[in-house]
């Protein structure tokens, strides 16, 4: 009688290519991914259309890689999970219309997977989950803090409400002159600066879980502008730390909080951001005072990547999920 099962994942939300094996959501059989920085960097950030035609030319050598790292043939793949929202469109399609025509000609269950639903599955290489727990997930897309009390099931407690801070990370970023991808640019300068200058904290409501980055971003751009009108010179590592202590003060907050109130066994980060040495360092000694488990995913794993989408997928399979031929890209999927 089998006893494992080893899931293929595709990724093609964004501006990465991305397929894996995964065996039963916990251990990476292989991973590969193909990035595209070099090709949006000129542009300042990704280009949707850019983005589309990348994936075309590299998916199915990029699935053909991950076979032969896995050293399997499809006879020991017991199911395909993709990436169906959120995400562009364009992108997402390629990866969705892959994963179909793979599943039916092979005649493999084909399982639609939440982007995020990923990034939260991610941890679980680490560590096995522990419920109820909570997800902090932060990227460029998304400021979100998800209640989990079982596999599979996700109670949103608070989102951005502009917005997010991985956003907001590039706006400043481009402000600054920065190269692209800007997150990684302010952390290694918010790393040599001093937190100098007073940027808001948007708390908004008492009890609110809720995120709010832009008027953050609003006040980094206005101070920067009006320092270049008066002639001043600005430290840029100074705005960077000053910038980057308001976005992880907040975070780490609520996402305390909303740990305490929920009486949550681990707290989990997810999502792009999650890479940030600040933010990493930040979280990683409030929760050691506070007594709560705190996962973290390898760096490797804070981007998008496959093996994240087959770990999440493993879980729908198990459940006895599973999507039909009329699956389609849904950029503005929500996560349920």
């Amino acid at each position: 009688m089998k006893t494992d099962n080893y899931i293929l994942g595709i990724e093609t939300s964004c501006d990465e290519t991305a397929a894996a094996i995964v065996k039963n959501g916990k251990e990476i059989i292989a991973n590969v991914v193909a990035s595209q920085i070099d090709s949006h960097k000129r542009f300042g950030g990704v280009v949707p259309e850019v983005a589309s035609r990348h994936h075309v030319e590299q998916i199915t050598m990029v699935l053909e890689e991950t076979f032969k790292k896995a050293d399997m043939t499809w006879k020991q793949i017991d199911a395909v999970a993709v990436t169906e929202g959120p995400g562009l469109v364009g992108a997402l399609l390629v990866g969705v219309n892959a994963a179909k025509a793979l599943a039916f000609a092979k005649q493999k269950p084909l399982v639609g997977v939440h982007h995020i639903a990923g990034h939260i599955y991610a941890n679980r290489f680490e560590r096995e989950f522990e419920f109820p727990l909570l997800a902090l997930i932060v990227s460029g897309g998304h400021t979100e803090l998800v209640l989990m009390k079982e596999h599979g099931s996700y109670e949103l407690i608070g989102e951005t409400r502009d917005d997010a801070a991985g956003e907001a990370y590039d706006k400043v970023a481009r402000v600054l002159e920065l190269p692209y991808p800007g997150g990684p640019q302010i952390d290694r300068l918010a790393a040599e600066g001093e937190e100098s200058i007073d940027f808001p904290r948007a708390w908004l409501d008492k009890d609110s879980f809720d995120f709010s980055f832009s008027g953050l971003k609003s006040s980094v751009i206005n101070k920067t502008h009006n320092a270049a009108q008066r002639g001043e010179n600005l430290d840029k590592h100074d705005i960077a730390a000053s910038f980057q202590a308001s976005v992880v003060d907040v975070l780490i907050t609520k996402t305390w909080k909303a740990a305490e109130k929920y009486h949550v066994k681990q707290v989990i980060v997810a999502g792009g951001v999650a890479a940030n040495q600040g933010l990493r360092q930040a979280l990683t000694e409030k929760f050691k005072r506070t007594g709560i488990p705190l996962l973290v995913p390898p760096l490797k794993l804070c981007t998008d990547n496959a093996a994240m989408i087959a770990a999440a997928g493993f879980v729908s399979y198990k459940q006895g999920k599973r999507s039909g031929w009329d699956l389609n890209a849904n950029p503005s999927l929500v996560l349920q």
